[in-house]
């Protein structure tokens, strides 16, 4: 039987405690950094329902500009699901593509990732370029890493614990870029808590490390939580990986450098892991996105993601 709108929107809503540390059975620690990680989370759903209950993207861009800047990206995250469960569901009435590429370009990077939340709400686990479907052939890849993280965040005993993944994720670089979305969620469940977060990798088979760790730098560095002994002990633990946590805290202070939502704790995320100021880094990071090649053994946003890596290795003066 066919949905109304209205009752659509309701059967999407997402509960407010769905995001409780406690609801969830994750790790309880630092209070002050539960209690930022939660309100990141909040603020997803929030962002998930605001974009559920607009009727266009310009007035859903309005709304989530007043969004509080320092978790402003999390909100656009949500929308990004949201948007793409609409678009399954009114597929007359697109409009994650125009919002991705208008009102929300500025948080391209969250939207992605939001979008990939919805293959764990709905029966499709790919996310393809079409005619009629036409997402950026870069960016793509971090649906797949929104998959992860919300199957970490909602089912984190089978992936995290049992080591699971999806029996309907597309085989190829689709599972990688699932375990950089894994490591993400990993953070959340750990409260931060770096040792947690290295024993937890550490029972990983080792092929899917390097993967988790790239989670985990993006994640320290987006949301924050720890200070900067913690971000320390992060590199130092991520021996003999440290080039791929490196990698992903640039991928945050770039998303974050894009949106204008930089944040003190991204800053200093900058300056302990990746040993050079924000700007560099971003500088950094675009070099390394002119001229990619196009998909061939292996996708041009693995070729990206290696670029990063060397780019970011070798430190230079902090200004």
């Amino acid at each position: 039987m066919a949905f109304s709108l209205r009752s659509l929107r309701a059967y999407l809503k997402i509960a407010p405690e769905a995001t409780s540390f406690v609801t969830r059975g994750f790790q309880i620690g630092n209070s002050a950094t539960q209690k930022l990680l939660e309100h990141s989370a909040s603020t997803f759903v929030l962002g998930y329902h605001t974009a559920l209950d607009s009727d266009n993207n310009a007035t859903l861009a309005t709304h989530l500009e007043q969004i509080d800047l320092p978790f402003r990206g999390f909100a656009y995250e949500g929308a990004g699901m949201a948007l793409a469960l609409l678009d399954f569901f009114s597929p007359w009435n697109k409009r994650f593509l125009p919002f991705s590429l208008e009102e929300g370009n500025n948080h391209i990077y969250m939207l992605y990732v939001g979008w990939g939340w919805s293959m764990g709400r709905l029966p499709r686990k790919q996310i393809k370029i079409t005619g009629r479907n036409a997402y950026d052939p870069l960016l793509r890849w971090l649906a797949y890493d929104g998959y992860g993280f919300h199957e970490g965040f909602f089912s984190w005993k089978k992936r995290l614990v049992e080591q699971r993944r999806p029996l309907t994720l597309p085989k190829g670089y689709a599972q990688r870029a699932f375990d950089q979305g894994l490591g993400r969620s990993l953070w959340f469940v750990s409260c931060g808590d770096v040792s947690a977060v290295a024993s937890r990798i550490n029972a990983f088979p080792q092929t899917r490390q390097p993967d988790l760790w790239s989670g985990i730098g993006l994640a320290c560095t987006y949301a924050g939580g720890v200070t900067d002994e913690d971000l320390q002990k992060i590199q130092d633990l991520s021996t003999p990986f440290q080039a791929h946590l490196t990698q992903g805290s640039g991928f945050a202070i770039k998303a974050r450098m894009r949106a204008g939502n930089l944040g003190e704790h991204t800053q200093r995320a900058s300056y302990v892991i990746c040993r050079a100021s924000p700007d560099e880094v971003a500088r950094r990071i675009d070099l390394a996105t002119e001229d990619l090649p196009p998909d061939g053994l292996e996708p041009s946003f693995e070729v990206w993601r290696q670029r990063i890596q060397a780019a970011l290795q070798t430190s230079v003066p902090a200004t």
